[in-house]
């Protein structure tokens, strides 16, 4: 079957897909990956086809006329995303939140590229559509040219478990208050193509989803589990990394595009190096940008590289939880010290906190000192190392991504018989 999978022009967000794109291309489909010409370059360095579509955009440059929701979004998710963490959320915030980022954020995000991107689906005829959850313009390809479509995510599900909560407190206004903007949108967008809303168009056939039960958010969705997998882009790692450790090894891994967004963390590098400096420990830094000029002896620096080559060995992480360095760590067993920077970062953190996998300590409150004590605590209770252990074992159960090709096939050809 040919597979036209589409993402926004964000690296992070394209390299969660490449793991399944290989797995199809390996079972023997054809497999396309359309995105806004920046990020051709990204996709062809996996070992993809890239197809350009549209023109570039920079999805955070957005933020620049609108301080106010970027401070916000780095302590919180945006509304009306947040209503996936606060059930109480009022129908007036909801609605009004919905409103507002359906103009402001999806349309955003889709007006660029939809064109194109239909134009290409309709030339290129795929039978599967594969969409990140903020990529709307793929679920209007899809629809556009009759192909099943999923929506395959890189976190928690907030835009799903939304949704619900949107259409359930919808249904009970009265008729003139509901209105639907995100409905109305698509609507209209598939309109332009010859048909109809319906309601998967918000959020796919399928839902493929990396994180765990005991980690996921629960959408009213077809969900499809599939084990997340690592890739971090092309990467050279040093032949010879740090070698067994005679004490407990921490990894310090700072970096990544939550920080970059909002400008760095809130505590320096050196302010945590330092505060580490005198215990019993093996700190493994792995920094953005150069190393402070004076570590501490305990301490090594090596290149930014991905997690997963720098955390075997290690007895606990300290990082920010993206979705991608939080399922790494936990596929190889390693407590972690979460400091949240942004928008699910906090709610994620928690799942692995009540789960007894580590503990969180939000980045705008810590400081070397607190970031000591948390770790202090992660190192001295053996529970959490078998809580972590327990976390890669249900990480280990899901489906690899090649166990989920057949379900894909098995959704098209349901798909084709009207199943």
């Amino acid at each position: 079957m040919r597979v036209l999978f589409t993402t926004v022009p964000e690296p992070t967000v394209f390299r969660s897909t490449v793991p399944l794109a290989w797995a199809l291309l390996t079972a023997g489909h054809e497999v396309r990956v359309a995105v806004p010409p920046a990020l051709t370059g990204e996709v062809t360095r996996a070992g993809l086809t890239a197809v350009p579509v549209g023109r570039d955009r920079d999805i955070w440059q957005s933020f620049e006329t609108r301080p106010a929701e970027l401070a916000a979004l780095r302590t919180a998710l945006l509304a009306p995303y947040d209503a996936a963490v606060e059930p109480d959320v009022p129908w007036e915030h909801l609605k009004a939140a919905y409103d507002y980022h359906v103009t402001w954020w999806h349309k955003m995000d889709a007006f660029p590229v939809v064109g194109d991107l239909v134009a290409f689906a309709r030339h290129w005829r795929p039978d599967l559509v594969v969409w990140e959850p903020t990529t709307f313009a793929g679920a209007i390809a899809a629809k556009a040219v009759g192909a099943a479509h999923a929506r395959l995510l890189w976190g928690l599900d907030v835009f799903g478990v939304t949704r619900d909560r949107y259409l359930r407190l919808r249904a009970r206004q009265p008729r003139r208050a509901r209105g639907d903007a995100l409905a109305d949108w698509l609507g209209q967008q598939a309109g332009r193509f010859g048909v109809g809303f319906s309601e998967d168009m918000t959020r796919g056939d399928v839902t493929i989803d990396p994180l765990p039960d005991s980690l996921r958010m629960s959408a009213d969705v077809r969900r499809v589990p599939m084990r997340h997998v690592p890739y971090d882009g092309p990467v050279t790692t040093p032949a010879h990394l740090p070698g067994a450790p005679d004490r407990p090894r921490v990894l310090v891994a700072l970096g990544g595009t939550g920080g970059e967004a909002f400008g760095g963390y809130p505590v320096r590098a050196a302010e945590i190096l330092d505060a580490l400096g005198d215990l019993d420990v093996e700190v493994v830094a792995a920094l953005d940008g150069d190393p402070p000029a004076r570590l501490p002896a305990n301490a090594v620096a090596v290149p930014p590289l991905p997690l997963s080559a720098l955390l075997p060995g290690c007895a606990a992480v300290v990082h920010h939880p993206g979705p991608a360095g939080l399922a790494a760590a936990a596929l190889h067993g390693v407590p972690q010290l979460v400091l949240p920077v942004h928008a699910d970062d906090p709610p994620l953190a928690d799942r692995v906190a009540e789960r007894g996998a580590g503990v969180v300590l939000h980045s705008t409150r810590a400081s070397g000192r607190s970031i000591r004590d948390h770790l202090l605590r992660l190192l001295g209770d053996a529970a959490f190392g078998r809580a972590a252990d327990r976390l890669r074992a249900e990480m280990l159960a899901m489906p690899a991504p090649h166990e989920v090709v057949g379900r894909l096939v098995a959704l098209v050809a349901g798909q084709r018989s009207g199943g």
